[in-house]
């Protein structure tokens, strides 16, 4: 055999054995993805995956928030529920359920515990198979309800592609009474027209772009995720409701921090109720820190959520549907005035959550900083029961 010879047929032996161990390369990958993965079953290849989002409805009492936190099994939140009821019904694999990550899940809004949402929307991965929703909901508590679901483009992101969200807050009125008005008799208040015009002019001052540093825990006055855009605020025409007076503030805003919502109406409350004056709503958009009350969460309610980009850009593609619900608005509501809205009355007035929070005001020194304030509010807190629904 000639020199020639030999290295041409050298060259195809190694040319052979690269591509044998390439192929083994890609049989290993194969495996360890199917290990990840886990074998296609016959529900996986019936009904493949699809990116979807589901519009929820719930009441939060008795739950710790929305957000699923892995290994704090006695702190149940509404994605436990959720993800158990979505393995039941054998819309995902139950690894998925073990790491939320395969199959893409977001949630819009992560509610604080004892929030309700009437509008909340979460996007996921699910096997796409018929009558789904009463599927999901067969093993759903009745205070968590799916009330719609919608297809949507393989990138979409429920938390980032979302524009606004909108909250509402039912209160009795009460909590606008002058600081030495009797609280023990909620049923006998009635709000004044100047006092909610009042209200809802210090409301309307938080319109726009501020510094709300001051609105959460744990966030220096230079963090730029401090500034939030506030589209809308005020509050509604009071109601009666179980003999006591109530009423819906709304708010809406890009987007919100922790316990935002509820320091923004504690200090709107702790202006009108004589024990801040009107200026240090300026000064709480300052570097200065200021000590700003928290009101409880028991009336907070995530009304919806707003995708106005993604529906001008995908809505009218042919191919997708806008994210808006108007068929859904008659379930929505037929939920809010079955589980939310009976909730917060009945529990409002049989454990007077916002009245007890109010005993605590006086705690608060309006005029110093909060750091100054701190050991006088742990020393008073001692004292007093306020709110826990934190």
């Amino acid at each position: 055999m000639s020199e020639g010879s030999r290295d041409e047929c050298t060259a195809k032996l190694l040319k052979r054995a690269n591509e044998e161990n390439e192929d083994s390369a890609d049989k290993v990958q194969a495996t360890k993805r199917l290990k990840a993965e886990g074998e296609p079953t016959e529900d996986d290849k019936k009904y493949p995956k699809k990116k979807v989002v589901l519009l929820l409805a719930y009441s939060g009492k008795g739950y710790y928030g929305m957000q699923r936190n892995p290994g704090t099994s006695q702190f149940r939140t509404i994605e436990d529920a959720l993800v158990t009821s979505l393995i039941k019904s054998g819309c995902i694999p139950e690894n998925h359920g073990e790491d939320m990550k395969k199959m893409s899940f977001q949630r819009c809004a992560r509610t604080d515990k004892g929030v309700s949402a009437a509008g909340q929307v979460v996007s996921l991965k699910l096997r796409l198979m018929e009558d789904i929703i009463p599927k999901i909901n067969e093993h759903l508590p009745s205070q968590i309800r799916v009330l719609g679901l919608k297809r949507v483009t393989q990138g979409f992101n429920s938390k980032n592609n979302c524009d606004a969200r909108t909250y509402a807050y039912m209160l009795p009125t009460v909590a606008f009474s002058p600081k030495d008005y009797d609280t023990g008799n909620i049923a006998g208040f009635r709000l004044e027209p100047e006092t909610l015009q009042r209200a809802n002019r210090l409301f309307a001052l938080y319109k726009g772009t501020h510094n709300f540093h001051n609105f959460t825990s744990q966030k220096a006055a230079s963090d730029p995720s401090a500034r939030r855009y506030i589209i809308e605020m005020s509050c509604g025409e009071p109601f009666i409701c179980s003999s006591t007076e109530f009423a819906v503030i709304t708010v809406r805003g890009q987007s919100f921090m922790l316990h935002q919502i509820r320091k923004m109406i504690g200090l709107v409350i702790a202006v009108i109720r004589g024990y801040a004056k009107e200026e240090v709503m300026e000064r709480s958009w300052g570097s200065e820190k200021v000590d700003v009350p928290k009101a409880p969460g028991l009336g907070l309610v995530l009304e919806r959520v707003h995708f106005d980009r993604y529906n001008k850009k995908f809505g009218g593609d042919g191919l997708h549907e806008t994210l808006e619900w108007v068929n859904e608005e008659e379930a929505i509501k037929t939920f809010k005035e079955a589980h939310i809205y009976p909730t917060i009355v009945e529990t409002e007035c049989q454990e007077g959550s916002m009245v007890s929070w109010m005993s605590t005001l006086p705690i608060h020194d309006f005029e110093a900083s909060a750091t100054n304030t701190q050991e006088k509010k742990e020393k008073d807190n001692a004292e007093i029961t306020g709110n826990d629904s934190d």
